[in-house]
């Protein structure tokens, strides 16, 4: 996956035909499988490929500031000694590949690719580090030890199936999801097939089919795994029984085929059953479904990606009732992943399906999806969507009762906890620091005042008074 160099042992490539990563991937700026450094400094560098290496992997650039300005040129031997100095700062050891050049606005910075680990890493004065959103964070005590135990389950997303081969992936499915990447990356394939589907872990190194190809690019997966299929009831009511105790589904459908298609189907499905109502703005009629849209595929998507493949006889269940819709994916939360810091935190059991999904363009952008579930629901007026996290499943209920009147169009600039801080104000009034800090505990203090300061700039917010006396109202 990564080039070899003859200065292999400092970890620096300097060879101008050397392959570029594409500068577009930088656009977005730091988050959850991105990290920008300013300069080559070697405990920084040890802590994010740590935290790469324990959650999703990632890309670590030297150069850029977090606006993605870039400050200047680096000597390559600074650059080697820095990762050679942060390589004796990690047990065990992380895995990296060599610094790769990237062309920035006339300037060159260094990228580091860091794939995820099957080990728990850690630094050396005891550490262990993860990815949030846009920084890396220690974890607790009883963070690490589900860390550990996730870690310990091995990687089964990557492990070959026996009596599957090549000749099982339709050519098709193949040929799709390279015309989807390459839209999504803007950078055309021209190489060999089996080295793309040996670097997405679709294959392994000795070319045979792994649990994560075979989902993904075979006509019908369930004949070797059986417990990849989705299945879909209606119920007339509230409760899963009819009447006199008898099933009170009027449709139950098993939908199966590779995980893009059941994505797919398993929208379809919803969309055929779900209510569509109108509203009128103005002189203009506005169609108004039972749920958000981007909030049932998200929920969708989160299923076919994070489910336990390994637990055989239990299936995603989709139950559409008469006042909500449950998605229930079998295998618990993963990781040091709870209810309390899903919004915040990132990790996943299938990175390489996850990956995928992401550049077949089903999901949007890695690691926003459930942020952005919850900013839909409330800005259509929904309940925020529950999450029931038990042992062996976990479960996502959009609920579709309007009970909150809906938010204006300029509400939709804000992120989940913006959306939280002008419920806030509408029901209040007012809102304070105190007050936002009390609506988001376990966020940063400067995190929540940089929050109200851009609802400030965008003309959302009025700022009232000063200091200790300060507090925002709607503009």
């Amino acid at each position: 996956m990564f080039t070899n160099c003859a200065t292999m042992e400092a970890k620096f490539c300097a060879r101008t035909d050397t392959y570029m990563l594409n500068p577009e991937f930088l656009k977005n700026g730091p988050g959850p499988r991105l990290a920008f450094l300013e300069q080559p400094e070697s405990t920084s560098i040890a802590e994010t490929l740590v935290s790469f290496a324990n959650t999703e992997g990632g890309t670590l650039v030297v150069g850029l500031k977090e606006n993605g300005e870039a400050t200047g040129k680096f000597d390559p031997e600074m650059l080697a000694k820095a990762l050679k100095d942060a390589d004796a700062l990690t047990s065990p050891l992380v895995v990296t590949g060599n610094w790769e050049p990237v062309e920035v606005e006339n300037a060159n910075v260094y990228a580091l690719r860091v794939p995820r680990s099957i080990e728990l890493h850690a630094l050396t004065d005891g550490r262990v580090m993860i990815r949030g959103d846009k920084n890396n964070r220690p974890l607790g005590g009883q963070e690490i030890l589900k860390l550990a135990s996730a870690k310990s389950t091995g990687d089964f997303e990557s492990e070959a199936v026996a009596g599957v081969t090549k000749e099982n992936f339709s050519p098709k499915i193949i040929e799709e999801y390279i015309a989807k990447r390459a839209e999504r990356t803007k950078r055309p394939f021209n190489g060999k097939v089996d080295d793309l589907l040996r670097e997405i872990g679709a294959i392994d190194s000795a070319g045979r089919p792994t649990v994560g190809g075979i989902l993904c690019f075979t006509e019908f997966p369930q004949q070797w795994m059986p417990q990849s299929s989705v299945v879909f009831a209606k119920f007339v009511g509230k409760t899963p029984r009819g009447e006199n105790g008898l099933a009170g589904y009027t449709r139950r459908e098993e939908l199966t085929g590779p995980l893009p298609r059941l994505i797919e189907a398993s929208w379809n499905l919803i969309w055929s059953e779900m209510a569509v109502g109108a509203v009128v703005k103005g002189l203009e009629r506005e169609d108004q479904t039972e749920y958000p849209q981007f909030a049932v595929r998200e929920a969708i998507v989160n299923a076919v990606c994070h489910r336990d493949y390994r637990l055989k006889g239990r299936r995603i269940e989709i139950r559409m009732y008469s006042d909500r819709l449950e998605v229930i994916s079998p295998g618990g939360l993963p990781g040091f992943i709870t209810v309390e810091n899903i919004v915040d935190e990132h990790f996943s059991r299938n990175p390489r399906i996850v990956n995928g999904l992401f550049q077949w363009g089903y999901i949007e952008e890695l690691g926003l999806g459930i942020d952005r579930m919850m900013e839909v629901m409330e800005q259509a007026g929904h309940l925020p969507p529950s999450f029931d996290a038990r042992p062996y499943s976990f479960a996502v209920t959009l609920y579709n009762a309007r009970e909150r009147q809906q938010m204006p169009d300029w509400v939709r600039n804000t992120n989940h906890r913006q959306s939280r801080a002008l419920q806030y104000i509408r029901e209040h009034g007012s809102i304070t620091n105190r007050e936002y800090r009390g609506l988001c505990q376990g966020v940063s203090a400067e995190t929540l005042r940089l929050d109200l300061a851009d609802m400030v700039e965008q003309g959302i917010l009025l700022k009232v008074g000063s200091k200790k006396g300060t507090y925002y109202i709607l503009k």
